[in-house]
């Protein structure tokens, strides 16, 4: 059996020949197999759990599922206290996420994704909750509030989920309401003031028929930076938020599951960029440099941050045999208000502000069915979304640098007016066939059309005695402002999204598959202009992708690696410029560029004992422009680098239990993560990219006997490692580059009692 054994290491061996950690995990896991071997009676040994996943619309094991997918549990989450979506940045290969300037989630997959935050433009990462698309970047930065699972799909989704998926799809499902009555509490102390209480209850109404469940969170801790202006701090937190869940099951074959949530984030100060270069001061007539410490700022507009939503969705699901019918109906509106200092001084240069409301309705009917051979995933949908957007500049302290004159004051307060309405509709199927017990294929596609309707108007107010946004809001196109500008359009659209995979099962632990399949990102018009249409196309990604998924060593060792090739057309850039005749700012959004982009991902989960767990990924990314077109149209593909596309990525962690007799357990845990430098702007500016850096972070925690009780000592970033994770390059007008900084060392107790 010690010989077994051992050329079954060799073979794992072989086959991680490609994945350096890998192997390490698998040698670190092969020692208790021999020992095993030994042992003159052995005990039953733990397994790794199966991982269920509804990435392909259907619930599936994670290791059949012809896709790379990242999936997290509810326990997984609480346990690694992953507080909102961008906690789980360092646990996905290939993954950037974090929140932008505007309270906006920024989700690059494979190099893929959005960075502006602005209404007119769609994200390239969907985030559904429940099945339902979520429209707009503001309100996507989920707080992990009572969830079942979250899994985060890399590559192009646009078969089973459409547009602006083209670099994948972040999926938050939230745990349903259950048979038996429980729940918990949770409570979190840390550092920066940190105060956090959840609460989450469910349980039958009528015994096995009408179940109800509800969750809040209170959420409040001071801002990570101080600002010098008025002493107070900046980028602070005050959440409160909720989720309230019905299941009516009138009988075995139909269910009916409503679920409505809400959420308001009103903090006393809005996210201000660090100053990385000095900007010229109109006030004092000098250059003001940069404060030495990024968590310091010195600015005056930034008194107004908040952010409301709610929504509510009905999913009614009919089965019978091997066939189920299934409708998602779903309303959410938005409300999102902020001020921004972009200028990075006291002085009033470049404050923004952006005043939206959003609204969406959507609807998906869905037919599946699930036979010996054949299984069907086909359905309609129809997405309706109207946005109005009031939005300007603050800036009497505003100056151009003009040839000869030099520095020219150039006084601005104005406000632009954009109301936009989107409808989205869409026929989709993917059949999967089994040709043989091992090999399936599977064909899919999606027709989409799109249409969107725009009408923007403009007005200037410097001089006229309206010196806010507010005042602008309420006298808009009354007549007080100026030089008034406007104009209406609208376009149409349509997408073919076909998908096609091969997988085979060479042994019961592990199969093998390869899959092409394409994705679009929704075209529209530049927002920031309101004097003329600037149209921009679609983008359109194909990618061809192949990898394995294995159990081994025993269901010991979880093992999936993936290799991808992407050829990205059309690509969308907004970029920030001169009026090379004024020096006056000049926003640009069009279609720029295309690129070429191919890595390999690995993902692995190894007991090195029934006490002992390691985790590890790892992501190596090749991107980089074949034409990106500048000012002039002169080509700049070879000065500069794809946004949020590190080279390299990686996170190894461990857990080891120690069990207290009958006190209860231990869990330490600990983990480092790595990012090769990374190019934060469009500008591939050197100053704002940030270098290769790693993040440690641990824990401590103890589970009562009965499993009530469970206390969380967690530590994150605890080398205090100063990072950027976001830049505006303003180096053209005003002439300031800033950067956003990701959270400094934090530590925090958390106490959970579950009933």
């Amino acid at each position: 059996m010690i010989s077994k054994n051992i050329n079954k290491r060799l073979t794992l061996k072989r086959a991680l020949r490609y994945s350096s950690l890998a192997s390490i995990l698998v040698a670190l896991a092969s020692p208790p197999s021999i020992a095993l071997a030994q042992d003159a009676a052995p005990k039953t040994r733990a397994a790794l759990n199966e991982i269920t996943v509804t990435a392909r619309r259907q619930e599936e094991n994670l290791q059949t599922t012809p896709l790379s997918v990242s999936a997290f549990s509810s326990e997984t989450l609480h346990n690694e206290q992953v507080e909102n979506i961008g906690d789980l940045q360092s646990y996905v290969p290939n993954l950037s996420l974090h929140v932008g300037d505007a309270g906006n989630a920024v989700i690059y997959l494979r190099g893929v994704g959005q960075i502006d935050s602005i209404s007119f433009n769609d994200p390239g990462v969907g985030v559904y909750v429940d099945d339902v698309y979520m429209g707009r970047a503001q309100g996507s930065f989920l707080e992990v509030l009572d969830p079942a699972s979250i899994e985060v799909l890399r590559g192009p989704q646009g078969t089973l989920y459409g547009r602006n998926t083209i670099g994948g799809a972040v999926k938050f499902v939230s745990a349903r309401p259950t048979n038996d009555f429980e729940g918990y509490v949770d409570v979190t102390l840390g550092n920066f003031d940190r105060r956090q209480v959840k609460v989450s209850a469910s349980g039958p109404i009528v015994k096995d028929r009408l179940l109800a469940k509800g969750a809040a969170i209170y959420s409040k801790r001071d801002g990570y930076a101080k600002n010098l202006f008025d002493g107070k701090d900046d980028f602070d937190k005050d959440l409160a938020a909720w989720r309230g869940s019905l299941l009516f099951t009138p009988n075995d074959d139909l269910s009916f599951y409503l679920v409505a949530d809400g959420s308001d984030n009103d903090p006393s100060r809005s996210r201000s960029p660090h100053k990385e270069t000095p900007i010229f001061s109109v006030v004092s007539g000098a250059f003001v440099p940069p404060t030495s410490d990024p968590f310091v700022v010195d600015v005056n507009f930034n008194r107004l941050e908040r952010l409301k939503t709610w929504g509510v969705a009905l999913t009614s699901e009919f089965s019978r045999n091997n066939f189920t019918l299934k409708s998602i109906t779903a309303y959410r509106e938005m409300d999102y208000r902020t001020k921004i200092d972009l200028d990075g001084t006291r002085d009033s240069s470049f404050g923004i502000y952006d005043f939206e409301d959003q609204d969406q309705f959507s609807q998906e009917l869905q037919f599946s069915y699930i036979g010996d051979r054949i299984s069907l995933v086909s359905g309609l949908y129809y997405f309706r979304e109207t946005d109005s957007t009031f939005a300007g500049a603050i800036a009497p302290d505003f100056f151009v640098v003009l040839p000869v004159i030099g520095v020219f004051p150039f006084p601005i307060i104005n406000a632009g007016l954009r109301d936009q309405t989107n409808t989205s509709k869409a026929v989709y199927a993917q059949i999967d066939y089994n040709l043989t017990q091992a090999l399936r294929i599977t064909l899919g596609a999606r027709y989409t059309k799109e249409k969107k309707n725009v009408r923007a108007a403009g007005e200037e107010f410097f001089g006229t005695g309206v010196t806010t946004a507010e005042g602008m809001e309420a006298v808009f196109g009354t007549g007080v402002g100026f030089m008034p500008t406007s104009f209406t359009a609208k376009d149409t659209w349509n997408s073919f999204s076909p998908k096609f995979s091969v997988d085979y099962q060479i042994t019961d632990d592990v199969m093998v598959y390869a899959s092409a399949s394409r994705g679009f990102k929704s075209g529209g018009f530049n927002g920031r202009l309101t004097d003329r249409a600037q149209p921009f196309d679609p983008e359109t990604l194909w990618s061809y992708e192949g990898g394995f998924k294995s159990m081994l060593a025993d269901n010991r060792v979880r093992l999936n690696m993936a290799a991808f090739y992407n050829d990205y057309k059309d690509f969308q850039l907004s970029r920030f410029s001169a009026d090379p005749m004024t020096g006056a700012f000049v926003s640009v959004f069009d279609n720029a560029g295309s690129a070429t982009i191919y890595g390999v991902e690995a993902e692995a989960t190894v007991l090195v004992t029934d006490a002992f767990q390691l985790t590890g990924n790892f992501g190596y990314l090749h991107s980089e422009y074949d034409q990106l077109l500048g000012d002039f149209d002169v080509d700049v593909s070879k000065a500069r680098n794809l946004v949020n596309a590190p080279k390299w990525t990686g996170r190894a962690g461990f857990t080891y239990d120690y069990e207290l007799g009958g006190l209860g357990s231990l869990t330490l845990g600990g983990a480092v993560s790595y990012r090769s430098k990374t190019y934060l702007t469009v500008s591939s500016s050197e100053i704002l990219a940030q270098d290769k850096y790693a993040l440690l972070d641990a824990s401590l925690s103890y589970t009562s006997p009965d499993e009530h009780w469970n206390i969380i000592l967690s530590g994150q970033n605890l080398t205090d490692k100063e990072y950027r994770e976001h830049g505006f390059d303003l180096s053209s007008a005003p002439g300031v580059q800033l950067g956003y900084y990701g959270t400094p060392r934090t530590y925090s107790v958390n106490l959970r009692y579950n009933f």
